[in-house]
């Protein structure tokens, strides 16, 4: 451990000289990037973006960043651009090429075929005197003093840049979209973001089992009630109404309040007035009920009407929490 302190510093160092870089990014801001981004929510084709190295990585992650938001975008490797990719081009497309020198021999060849066509050209780099520059409809300018490599060679703060302005992209689009939470689930439904956004709690409810009894049911039957549903929980019904919830919580607390047990019902331990939750509710409203109540089951209702149990496991199961 005696090299710790160095080791932090040494991450420290980087952290300050990549924070830089992005904030100086904002004062590198021009009219071309509002013109970029009118250029592509006017297109009626997609967002094609290309780099080589690590440009190339970043551009497949803007390329999945905007899908996920709304704008369609394809990633062309630079280098496989000229050795028969380009056709991913389409008439309608917009293109994005990535290279923080602007005047690699990929871009060199690159440029020129796309320039062939009526496709605009946008330029992500950190040179805006590059061949790239020169040949662009736009400059977005992602210039940084220096990597934070100490060698000044390994691509980070340029690349880091790079990210930082590919998300700048995506987000101006995704609001003049309008593009919305529930147009975010469309694109994430299988994922645990996606379903914060659309999972609702009767798509839980309904797997479960529905563990219930009667004011007058006595003790072991309840009991065994919630020992067979195994969720903790039952429901305590009054002409298939809600008056009451029984959980493992109240059963061990009954065992420590009575010595004798055998004369005692659902009224008598239950808790009244439970906590409940509209079947309609989106589950992530659920997961926040229990954690603002501080308990871990909540009886699902439509209306009035008792319709199951949402159990904290069911949440964690399905990535909510």
């Amino acid at each position: 451990m005696n090299n710790s302190k160095t080791i932090l510093a040494l991450a420290q160092q980087t952290f300050d000289m990549e924070s830089k870089a992005i904030g100086n990014l904002a004062s590198l801001l021009t009219n071309d990037f509002a013109n970029a981004v009118d250029c592509i929510l006017k297109s009626k084709g997609r967002v094609i973006i290309s780099g080589i190295g690590k440009s190339a990585i970043v551009a497949t992650k803007i390329v999945a960043t905007l899908n996920s938001t709304g704008t369609p975008a394809i990633f062309m490797h630079a280098g496989d651009a000229i050795h028969g990719d380009l056709g991913t081009i389409q008439e309608n497309d917009v293109v994005i090429c990535i290279s923080k020198s602007g005047s690699t021999p990929e871009i060199k060849m690159l440029v020129p075929l796309i320039k062939r066509g009526t496709n605009k050209l946008i330029a992500m780099t950190g040179n805006t005197d590059s061949f790239l520059a020169h040949q662009a409809d736009f400059i977005l300018n992602t210039f940084v003093e220096k990597e934070a490599c100490p060698n000044n060679l390994a691509p980070t703060t340029s690349t880091t840049a790079q990210l930082v302005m590919g998300d700048a992209l995506a987000i101006s689009l995704l609001k003049l979209r309008g593009f919305t939470s529930q147009d975010f689930a469309k694109y994430h439904p299988g994922g645990a973001l996606g379903k914060r956004l659309y999972l609702r709690v009767a798509d839980i409810a309904e797997n479960n089992q529905k563990p219930s009894v009667g004011l007058k049911t006595d003790v072991k039957q309840v009991i065994v009630e919630i020992s067979e549903k195994m969720l903790g929980v039952a429901a305590v019904l009054d002409n298939n109404k809600i008056v009451g919830v029984i959980t493992d919580g109240d059963i061990r607390r009954m065992l420590n309040k009575y010595d004798d047990i055998r004369t005692l019902t659902a009224r008598d331990i239950m808790t009244s007035n439970p906590k409940t939750v509209a079947i309609e509710e989106l589950a992530v409203s659920a997961l926040e009920l229990m954690q603002d109540s501080g308990i871990s089951q909540l009886l699902a209702v439509d209306g009035t009407t008792y319709k199951g149990v949402v159990h904290l496991h069911n949440l964690i199961n399905e990535g909510i929490l």
